[in-house]
């Protein structure tokens, strides 16, 4: 008895001893867990005081359009009646051509032809000036060169395009496509937005600078192509290749591009200017399936239609990787920050923290899933023969447009992964890399002379960098200039951007004289030697 008393408390001791060393443990992780807890509400807080810090002091609107510049400005950006009356009979005149492409093989000459007698008409002392030299390019395009007072200067480019894309007044235009006619201040018409209100904008700027004894001290050339709706194969790349001939170097390009959005993205206090830095880059992949042919009574499995219908719907249902805040677009959101209200404001202040929220919103919509991924359309499928033939061939053609942190390469690749089947042959048609980013700093000559003449012209605007999803011309010049913009004082308001190569494309009378003055104001801006001393380092305010 004494021995099993013994044991008993023995045990006791030892339950006693696990119940204090296990309490004591418990005990331990309890403050673990308290301290980890702690110290991760203290990070959050610290992160949230960061974000918030940033929100209150982020404004990179501020800058040059504040400094000293240079004088240039001699000749007024002002029209008389009389000129306004004209420059609109020019522009509507340009509209009635009906310059249309419809493949690198195929456009209306006749129209381009008509095209090349009007502009002389419309812009006499443009090619009768001594300053001025004009020359046609493969057939259709224009070159025009105007050297500045100072060959010290490095010359720049400015770029548009004459052709257009098709449009059919039966497609449900409110008035002729073609026929320029005005409805509550509005001129309708193919290639009012795209892109002839740049053409004729460029070019009437100069004709009355010419007129009023205007000699540049920058050189400049303006290069307009006749093909650019089909990748300026003919037009931009033999300028290009004249130019190179040349042994030209351009300070910078401006083209066509990204316009004025007023009330277009949701949540932004006024109108903002954005003025793209670089292009998404471009893929057209062919996918097909061949297989047995037979007879629809007798069918042998799946046929080549029903493959190639599942890869593409693979395609469609799979997404490319989500890469917003990985290009451009997060230099935009930065610019426009304090322009948006609260709780945006917050968000689009701390892309480093919000950027995955802000994608899964942005991609609910087409217009914003464009600058969160690369892009994949499917735009043509084609098989089958006759009503009764199990087709031996199916094709389908896929276009997407590369954001500007993937690669040819790695969109080929994840076609291929999410395809994921061997019967299915894929070949690259036509592609390329997304274009270079062009500094958009304050010591960007190009950005910030055409940044200025956009707040000389729209003082209430916000201006911030952007991408552009299409693609111009301006692609062609990377070997003449690594400072390429994109940007024309076209101004949209929601429900315009549908109007681009869709029904209805119409600018304002009032918006169009505003292309001629911008223009007016952007060559006087260009003569200046150097930019103002960055803000911040000196200059006064």
């Amino acid at each position: 008895p004494c021995c099993a008393g013994a044991g008993a408390c023995a045990q006791s001791s030892r339950v006693d001893t696990d119940s204090m060393a296990g309490h004591r443990v418990r005990s331990a992780l309890c403050k673990l867990l308290k301290a980890a807890g702690l110290g991760a509400a203290l990070l959050l807080l610290a992160l949230l005081a960061v974000a918030l810090l940033r929100t209150l002091t982020l404004d990179v609107h501020a800058g040059l359009q504040l400094a000293r510049w240079e004088k240039t400005d001699s000749i007024p950006a002002q029209v008389s009646a009389e000129e306004r009356a004209q420059l609109l009979h020019n522009f509507r005149e340009a509209i009635r051509i009906p310059t249309v492409s419809f493949s690198p093989t195929e456009c209306n000459t006749t129209a381009l032809q008509q095209f090349t007698h009007f502009l002389p008409r419309a812009f006499p002392t443009v090619f009768s000036s001594p300053l001025v030299k004009h020359e046609v390019v493969a057939n259709y395009s224009h070159l025009f060169t105007v050297p500045g007072s100072d060959p010290e200067l490095q010359p720049y480019m400015l770029l548009s395009h004459i052709d257009v894309v098709p449009a059919a007044e039966g497609d449900g235009w409110d008035a002729p496509p073609f026929s320029a006619d005005e409805i509550d201040g509005f001129i309708y018409g193919r290639g009012t937005i795209d892109n002839k209100q740049g053409v004729m904008g460029i070019l009437q700027a100069l004709e009355y600078l010419l007129q009023r004894g205007y000699r540049p001290r920058r050189g400049f050339y303006i290069g307009l192509g006749h093909d650019e709706e089909v990748h300026g194969l003919q037009g931009a790349q033999n300028i290009v290749a004249l130019l190179q001939s040349r042994g030209a170097r351009l300070a910078f390009v401006l083209d066509e591009g990204m316009a004025v959005l007023d009330g277009v993205i949701g949540g932004l206090q006024g109108p903002a200017a954005i003025i793209a830095i670089s292009e998404k880059g471009h893929a057209s992949v062919k996918l097909s399936v061949t297989t047995a042919p037979g007879h629809s009574s007798m069918p042998l499995g799946q046929s080549s239609i029903g493959i190639l219908s599942a890869a593409v719907t693979r395609l469609e249902q799979n997404l490319m990787p989500r890469m917003l805040g990985l290009g451009p677009e997060r230099g935009t959101f930065e610019h426009l920050a304090h322009k948006f209200v609260f709780p945006l404001k917050f968000i689009m202040s701390n892309l480093w923290l919000f950027s995955p929220l802000l994608a899964r919103v942005m991609e609910l919509k087409p217009d914003g899933n464009a600058f969160v991924r690369t892009t994949t359309a499917v735009t043509m499928f084609h098989s089958g023969v006759k009503l009764n033939i199990i087709p031996p061939y199916a094709e389908a053609f896929v276009n997407l447009r590369i954001h500007s942190a993937h690669s040819l390469q790695g969109v080929l690749e994840d076609i291929h992964s999410t395809v994921g089947d061997e019967r299915v042959k894929m070949e690259l048609v036509h592609g390329f890399d997304p274009l270079p980013i062009s500094s958009y700093s304050e010591t960007a000559f190009g950005y910030q002379v055409i940044k200025k003449t956009i707040l000389d012209t729209f003082p209430q605007v916000t201006v911030a960098p952007g991408v552009c999803v299409g693609n111009t011309d301006s692609r062609h010049y990377v070997s003449l200039t690594d400072q390429i913009y994109r940007f024309l004082p076209t101004w949209f308001r929601p429900g315009d951007p549908r109007r681009f190569h869709g029904v209805n494309e119409r600018i304002s009378v009032k918006n169009f004289e505003e292309h001629v003055l911008f223009f007016l104001r952007f060559i006087q801006n260009c003569d200046v030697r150097k930019l103002p001393e960055p803000h911040g380092t000196g200059h006064e305010l």
